[in-house]
């Protein structure tokens, strides 16, 4: 049962945007970036407030850089179909699953906090951060 409302080209978005996000860390990167996504939607908190669904979440000014580039644009494969639809589903993975953050720095090093939130974990070149329970206690309370 969906944790988001999705409708077919919801799906398709989502799916655009785990594969243009996170190609490179392969499915489990893919869901991870698409955990932060669905967090971001649910959290109704810091940057996020009043975001409530997946094309807010994906074209909100600034969040996603994969949406300036040509890639993005293609249409989704059925690969990413089926994890967009696993993440919009409510399927987290740690260190994403309370993450509204990720980050791949140019250095290979993880900044120790990323919007003032504490790094919890890193998957491969991506850094993830998740709010404090006094910044966003919702993102904890939201599954």
């Amino acid at each position: 049962m969906a944790v988001v409302k999705a409708r077919a080209r919801d799906v398709d978005l989502m799916a655009r945007l785990l594969r243009a996000e996170a190609e490179g860390e392969g499915e489990q990167g893919m869901l991870m970036v698409g955990n932060v996504g669905i967090n971001r939607i649910r959290a109704d908190c810091s940057d996020f407030k009043g975001i409530r669904t997946i094309p807010q979440m994906v074209y909100q000014p600034h969040a996603f850089e994969a949406v300036i580039h040509g890639y993005f644009y293609q249409a989704p494969r059925d690969k990413e179909r089926r994890l967009a639809r696993r993440v919009i589903n409510g399927e987290r993975l740690w260190p994403s699953k309370f993450s509204l953050w990720y980050f791949r720095p140019g250095s290979g090093v993880c900044p120790q906090y990323w919007y003032n939130q504490p790094h919890v974990g890193r998957f491969k070149r991506h850094c993830f951060y998740q709010p404090t329970a006094g910044e966003c206690e919702r993102i904890y309370k939201a599954f």
